[in-house]
């Protein structure tokens, strides 16, 4: 053989199980749009500037729209979902969540470091935790009606797994339905918590900071859950799921757990652990 010769590629014949996603601009949009979003928070605690923060979730909120309207559509294109692809959705979803726990470790760390010696940043003789001055929240009122809340969202979203697995499209619809309102009135419940706190993110030390933060946080993945489980909401009513392939459905099943699970975190740690003596 010449060593002019060129060898052309050739296929194989056999039909490779991947699907290669088409070009996105959605991933870097979403990126931008999450590094607004803290660029916003910081502005927030420390001038008292909104603007960008809500121009960052505003940003945010249009790339989930966006970016889950383009997966939907690719889900519904005949072969492109193939059994090894929606294996590899399912490790993604997990991985994207054990990065979800590690953000929230974080705050739980910076909770923690500050509660257990609070000498460290405080600098008073006789330090303490939370700081004096500080009325913290009475955990048995508006945190206790949230967690009651959000631990029956966590029974309803389970009812209606079950009642996609065997078949049953009304208990489905029933059962996300009873989940967005839980998560509605979770979300409605802390923004009026939120609203007679007695202290405020942008003054008060590094108490109202880590609270704000961390619950705040918790907040915004409750409305991105809700949002996740309304979809799958009219897609269930849609009859786009079926007990062999719902894994839309199931992601946000898992996702919904998640912060469920970091809410009660929350609540023993920050509402019952961390109450004061002058808990209101």
């Amino acid at each position: 053989m010449s060593n002019d010769t060129v060898m052309l590629p050739t296929s194989s014949g056999l039909k490779q199980p991947y699907h290669l996603v088409d070009p996105s601009i959605w991933p870097l949009v979403g990126a931008l749009s999450g590094g607004l979003t803290l660029f916003g928070v910081i502005q927030a605690a420390h001038f008292g500037t909104y603007i960008y923060l809500w121009i960052g979730l505003l940003c945010v909120l249009l790339t989930m729209f966006m970016w889950w309207r383009d997966v939907l559509v690719e889900s519904r294109t005949p072969g492109l979902h193939s059994a090894i692809v929606r294996l590899g959705l399912r490790y993604g979803m997990m991985l994207f969540i054990v990065s979800e726990v590690m953000f929230f470790v974080g705050f739980f760390w910076a909770y923690f470091h500050f509660a257990l010696e609070p000498e460290h940043v405080l600098g008073t003789a006789t330090p303490t935790w939370p700081p004096q001055g500080i009325k913290t929240f009475n955990p048995f009122s508006l945190p206790f009606l949230n967690t009651m809340l959000l631990l029956l969202s966590g029974t309803t979203v389970t009812w209606a797994h079950h009642s996609l697995i065997e078949g049953d499209r009304k208990g489905l619809v029933r059962g996300l339905a009873c989940t967005v309102v839980l998560g509605l009135l979770f979300t409605t419940c802390q923004a009026i918590e939120y609203s007679d706190a007695p202290f405020k993110f942008n003054g008060g030390g590094i108490y109202p900071s880590i609270f704000f933060l961390a619950t705040g946080f918790h907040g915004f993945h409750v409305i991105v859950g809700t949002i996740f489980l309304f979809v799958c909401l009219m897609r269930a009513r849609a009859g786009q799921f079926t007990p062999e392939r719902h894994f839309g459905f199931e992601a946000a099943a898992w996702y919904w757990h998640f912060v469920d699970v970091v809410w009660l975190f929350l609540f023993v740690a920050v509402y019952l652990w961390g109450q004061g003596p002058s808990a209101g």
